[in-house]
Formats: structure tokens, C-alpha cells, sequence
């Protein structure tokens, strides 16, 4: 196996043992960049020369630490190459959120989680692709190039943190950070057969992120397995006094929950969520699932969930609201895209926008800018606000009854580049298990749980408010049950065909 292919926790003990070295680990990760980039289409932005120098850089931190015989101040990621989805804001790197609009924005600073590994001395590797300003689910809509999947260079990893996901997947990167507003990191891991976490609100500092919609988003891991997503929440979690919504909830080290016992442990099956929709590879996986958490000891409890069918119509008028509001500052004339040979501001706005905003961007404004306003804005908006205070009322009720929740990741495995162009409703729909979670706060996590055609699926755990560690510890008994931990996307073969 070659270094890219393993995971974080194998790299830190070969880093501590003096068996490799970063600059060998990162070495590894550029060279499977280069061989298989071209295909898959990860990256917005590969930060090579950058990334060597902080390989070297981490080499000497390991080097004193173990001519000291001290180890307390090396992390598990330290020297290990990561990717950061491109609406995170990198000191002196470009981020663009895959829009024209941003193309040449360069950051002053970092955003917190950013600034967090670096100081614990992971190695950037780059910026990866993602729907544009991270509004969709297949990462299709970004204005620069698709991102394909390396399980199926005709299929989408998903969206909008597809790039983050066919990274990891690919051996592109050890682990990536995505954003999740609402399924974002989730439905890319389940298509790509990653784990992908979505912290409780406030868990992880969104300072320095783009912000899509403010009240949903949160930062959270892409990684092979789930001992690596405990090692990257851990990382990037915690207060921040530069984001007023972070919590003070102290950080547990998650690692260190992961072998405890889930006998006892409750997990809800919510009835709305298994319905006649749902594909039946999917259904029948689920129910596998379900089995293996009974036999490592759960007990299992039907739970309801009355107003899950509102969710999605919530969803989309809250974030698109959120989103009119947030993208208004994106004008032209502070930073961005200007129109060129404009006569006036108000002409140098107009145009900036509509030609540097794409299709979906322009759609989600033009919805949240209609709920709004002074006609729209209690049938709509308030409406929804309310339908969300009922969401979470739904989900305090549920887990009154339980420990955590499965259901599926996503209603079918990963769909075919341009399947549904002219569809946008049935692209909402893949949401349909995740954007609950986003409404009422609590954290989630898809595991790999299984394949269909050769294609991962994802089951998702969802936990309690700011009880990560438990929901860890029984995604890690489902991974071991399910016992595909350490499998590899395929290497994707030159001609567009699945690689063997």
C-alpha cells in the first residue's frame, strides 16, 4: 500500500517510529495528484511548493520531539497532507468558492479551523472543488470543471464538498475539511465511501468560512475511517471569540471514546425516513446496518419524526434566504468580479453579479430575496422559521427515546454526471435524510455501510447536541461490523472507465 492510500492514525505512527518521514508522505499524495488530477478534477487550487515546506517544517518539529524523547507536542496531524474545500479562507492562497466571482481572491488570513492545523503542523495540500458559493449536491456547478468520482469517473462524488470527498477518496489527500449546510460533507462521503461528519452548530468556528447560509453551516472532516474524523474534529473544534456562535461545550479527545461499549446504547429508527421512495439495495443495506448495531449490543427503538416531510421546503427558504442576505455584499465593488467599462454603481452591480454568478447561485438569491420581501416575507420566511422550531421540537422528542438515529446518507448511490441538468428539484431530493440534521443542530455522520453496482452507500448516525463522542463510538462499532474500513477507490483508467 502506498503511503497516500493510508490513514492518518497509520501515518502518525509510522511518522513517531521514524518508519516515514511528511516530506515522503507528501511527496506520495503530489505524485497520486499528478497521476490522476487530470481525471478526476479534486483540486481548484494545488499548493505544491507551499506544501513541501510545511512537510519539511514538520519533519524538524518530529525530529526534536524525538531527539528529546518527548512526544506531548506532536499531534496524530502532524506532517499529514489535508485538503480544504475552497470557500475556507487560506492566508496568501486563493480561495474562490468555484465561483468567477471570486476567482482571484486572496485571503488576508486564515480561517480559525485553518489556523488550527497549521498549528499543529499538518501540511496543505490544496483547495479543493465544489458547487459554486457550495450550492448543490454534485459539484457540477462549479464554474471552473466537474469533479468526477474515482469510483466512477461517469459519476458525481456529490456536492457541494465533492472535491474535499474524490480527494480523500483518490489518495489525492490523507483527510480534507468540507462544510455541510445541509448534507454537504455527508452525501459526498456516502458517495464516495468516505466518513463525513457534521458537528452540532457551534461545535467548530465557521470565522474565515464563506458564508452560505449562517444559521446551518458547519466545518466538519472528510476522512477514510472514523478514528481519523475523531482526530480531525478534535483539531478544529472548540470556542473562538471571533465567531459569536461557537460554544464554549468543553472538547472531549475523541479518539479516546471510540473502543468504549455501546451496550445499553439506544438508536432510533425513525419511520419517515424508511419509505417507499427509498431504493432497495439501499433499504435492504440499511436494515444490515441496523442488524449489526443490535448484535454489537444496541437496543433498537422506532422513533417519529411527524413533520420530516416539511424539511426540505424549509431547508430551501431559510438557506436561500440566508443566502441573499449573505451574498449581497459580493457586489463588485469591494472585492470580486467588476464588470468592466460600467457607467455607474448601480449599472457595475448589476452586471458584476449577473455575469459572474452562476445558474444555481442566481436561482437560490432570487428565491430568498422573494421570501424577503414586505408581500412575502410572513407567508414565506416566517412560516418557515416556525415549520424549523417544530423540526426541533420533533428531534428533542425523538431522542427522549433514544441514544442516536440511522437512516440513509442518500436515497440512491451516485448518479451520472449530468443526469438531472434540467431538474434542480430532484437534486434538492438527495437532501432529503440530511437537511433535518442542519435545521435542528445536532451533529451526524455517514458511515460506509455497503456497496450497490460497486458503489459505496452510506448509512448516517445522528446524535444528541454536542455528543459527538457518543455518536463516534457507535459509528465505530458499525464500521467495525461492517468491516470495509480499508477499502480503496479504484484507480481511475485513462479512457473515462472504471479502474481495477
Amino acid at each position: 500500500m502506498k503511503l497516500c492510500d493510508m490513514t492518518i492514525h497509520e501515518l502518525a505512527m509510522l511518522l513517531k517510529a521514524g518508519e516515514a518521514t511528511s516530506m515522503e508522505i507528501t511527496k506520495s499524495v503530489l505524485d497520486r495528484i499528478d497521476e490522476v488530477e487530470e481525471l478526476i478534477g479534486a483540486y481548484v487550487t494545488v499548493t505544491r511548493d507551499e506544501a513541501l515546506e510545511q512537510a519539511n517544517a514538520a519533519d524538524e518539529r518530529i525530529a526534536i520531539a524525538r531527539k528529546r524523547g518527548d512526544f506531548s507536542g506532536i499531534s496524530p496531524l502532524t506532517g499529514i497532507p489535508l485538503a480544504l474545500k475552497d470557500n475556507v479562507c487560506t492566508k496568501g492562497t486563493r480561495t474562490t468558492c468555484s465561483s468567477r466571482m471570486l476567482a482571484d481572491f486572496v485571503p488576508p488570513y486564515d480561517a480559525t479551523v485553518v489556523g488550527r492545523l497549521r498549528d499543529l503542523g499538518a501540511v496543505i495540500v490544496g483547495k479543493t472543488n465544489m458547487d459554486e458559493f457550495a450550492m448543490g449536491s454534485s459539484t457540477e456547478n462549479s464554474a471552473f470543471h466537474v469533479t468526477r468520482n474515482p469510483w466512477d469517473l461517469e459519476r458525481v462524488p456529490g456536492g457541494s464538498s465533492g472535491g474535499s470527498a474524490a480527494a480523500v477518496a483518490a489518495g489525492e489527500a490523507i483527510g480534507a475539511l468540507g462544510t455541510d449546510t445541509g448534507g454537504s460533507i455527508r452525501q459526498p462521503a456516502s458517495f464516495c465511501g468516505l466518513v463525513g461528519m457534521k458537528p452540532t452548530y457551534g461545535r467548530v468556528s465557521r470565522y474565515g468560512v464563506v458564508a452560505f447560509s449562517s444559521s446551518l453551516d458547519q466545518v466538519g472532516p472528510m476522512t477514510k475511517d472514523v478514528r481519523d474524523c475523531a482526530i480531525m474534529l478534535a483539531a478544529i473544534s472548540g470556542r473562538d471569540m471571533r465567531d459569536a456562535t461557537s460554544s464554549p461545550e468543553p472538547v472531549p479527545d475523541y479518539s479516546s471514546l471510540l473502543e468504549g461499549s455501546v451496550e445499553g446504547l439506544t438508536v432510533g429508527v425513525p419511520a419517515e425516513f424508511l419509505h417507499s421512495g427509498l431504493d432497495s439495495g439501499i433499504r435492504e443495506l440499511m436494515d444490515g446496518a441496523i442488524r449489526m448495531l443490535q448484535e454489537a449490543g444496541l437496543e433498537v427503538a422506532e422513533v417519529s419524526l411527524p413533520h420530516f416531510e416539511h424539511a426540505i421546503a424549509v431547508y430551501y427558504l431559510i438557506s436561500s434566504a440566508e443566502a441573499s442576505s449573505n451574498l449581497a455584499r459580493i457586489d463588485g465593488v469591494r472585492y470580486g468580479y467588476r464588470a468592466p467599462d460600467a457607467s455607474g454603481v448601480q449599472e457595475l452591480i448589476r452586471r458584476s453579479r449577473s455575469e459572474a454568478f452562476g445558474p444555481e447561485v442566481k436561482r437560490r438569491i432570487m428565491l430568498g430575496t422573494h421570501a424577503l420581501s414586505s408581500k412575502h416575507y410572513e407567508e414565506h420566511y416566517v412560516k418557515a422559521l416556525k415549520a424549523r422550531t417544530l423540526l426541533i421540537e420533533d428531534m428533542n422528542q425523538a431522542f427522549n427515546k433514544c441514544d442516536c438515529m440511522i437512516c440513509p446518507t442518500c436515497p440512491t448511490v451516485a448518479f451520472k454526471i449530468g443526469e438531472k441538468p434540467d431538474d434542480p428539484v430532484a437534486v434538492y431530493l438527495m437532501d432529503i435524510y440530511t437537511t433535518i440534521v442542519n435545521l435542528t443542530g445536532v451533529p451526524a455522520v455517514s458511515v460506509p455501510c455497503g456497496a450497490l453496482g460497486g458503489l459505496p452507500v452510506g448509512a448516517q448516525l445522528i446524535g444528541k447536541a454536542f455528543d459527538e463522542g457518543t455518536l463516534l463510538r457507535i459509528a465505530y462499532s458499525l464500521e467495525k461490523a461492517c468491516a470495509i474500513s480499508d477499502r480503496r477507490a479504484p484507480v481511475a483508467a485513462a479512457d473515462g472507465r472504471r479502474g481495477k
